[in-house]
């Protein structure tokens, strides 16, 4: 299935039904009073948030969504049935903004969360609610008033505690699959990665954080150049950014800072809180050096970047991994919240 991350529909609230002009008439009765029902409420659209789904691909065909009408009021002081409101189904973590006025309406955070974003209309009134005793006979009525319109825009952005960062090539897929459930692909050839996939990595029963793996960057992605920087925004919710260098391809600090550099300017492009957001650096493929090399250029590239946590993992042998998830589990709990 296509990963869509992004979807511009329309909302149609149903209108409220219109009032009745009724008079009683039965044998017998030769005065009978006014007896018009009021009609029913239009139907309001909701988006309902739901976990079993994880992307915006139903609304890539199905843009415009219309609820129910109430129906009109009767006779005999009916009310008209209120139309039943629409749920559209949407993942968890969807943002969710006003096409055109580009106002944030909410987010939907939680499983079965559900977010107003079309009111139905009122329903009118029928001339039943009009009489007293000075007015025996009103034909006064009232139109139900139309339902909300609105042009959304749907943005969905996973839910990870971490993220992982990097150059093409990094082998960020093989890390997620190491130390997580998931099973991205792997292949020895840049942007095998396509759409962000997501791991949850579990200690124990009660005890877990998910990690999101987005495509690669490289120079110029803010300006389109690869996949560019669409899928950051799904960074947007992590408390801890993992930057991945491959120590096979830049085996010195000199090389490693340069990779820094390039992915830190496209990050600060995108988003400026993004990247003041903690960052570790992971030097992968650790297995690709002797020991003695490896964990020399670690403590090098350490002395080099005092100001942030260095860690030297293999992703293919899972050398190291489980150190590093510790190591984050006991980050996470202190890290602020974005």
């Amino acid at each position: 299935m296509k990963f869509i991350d992004e979807a511009i529909i329309s909302v149609i609230a149903g209108k409220g039904g219109d009032g009745c002009l009724s008079f009683r008439r039965e044998k017998f009765i030769p005065r009978g009073g006014p007896d018009g029902g009021n009609g029913g409420n239009g139907a309001s659209i909701y988006l309902q948030a739901d976990e079993g789904l994880n992307t915006l691909v139903d609304f890539r065909h199905a843009r415009v969504h219309r609820a129910r009408s109430g129906c009109a009021g009767m006779g005999r002081e009916r009310f008209g049935r209120s139309g039943r409101d629409l749920h559209l189904r949407v993942p968890v973590g969807t943002r969710v903004h006003d096409h055109d006025t580009r106002e944030l309406l909410g987010e939907l955070l939680r499983h079965s969360e559900r977010l107003l974003v079309a009111r139905g209309g009122s329903p009118g009134l029928g001339n039943a609610h009009f009489k007293s005793p000075v007015r025996r006979a009103p034909r006064q009525i009232t139109l139900g008033t139309p339902g909300e319109q609105r042009q959304l825009r749907l943005e969905l952005r996973l839910l990870a505690d971490v993220g992982l960062l990097g150059l093409p090539n990094a082998g960020k897929s093989t890390f997620l699959n190491s130390i997580s459930a998931a099973r991205s692909r792997v292949a020895d050839y840049p942007f095998t990665t396509l759409h962000p996939q997501l791991g949850v990595v579990r200690l124990d029963v009660d005890q877990h954080f998910v990690v999101a793996d987005i495509p690669g960057l490289i120079q110029g992605a803010a300006e389109g150049a690869g996949l560019g920087t669409h899928f950051l925004r799904h960074l947007g919710r992590t408390r801890l950014l993992l930057h991945l260098i491959d120590i096979w391809v830049a085996r010195d600090p000199a090389s490693i800072a340069t990779a820094m550099q390039l992915i830190e300017t496209e990050l600060g492009k995108f988003s400026a809180r993004l990247l003041a957001r903690p960052c570790w650096l992971v030097l992968n493929k650790r297995d690709c050096l002797p020991d003695n090399e490896a964990l020399a250029l670690q403590q090098r590239v350490q002395e080099r970047f005092a100001d942030r946590r260095v860690f030297l993992v293999s992703g293919a042998t899972g050398q190291a991994c489980q150190t590093l998830v510790q190591e984050i589990a006991s980050a996470l709990p202190t890290l602020p919240k974005p």
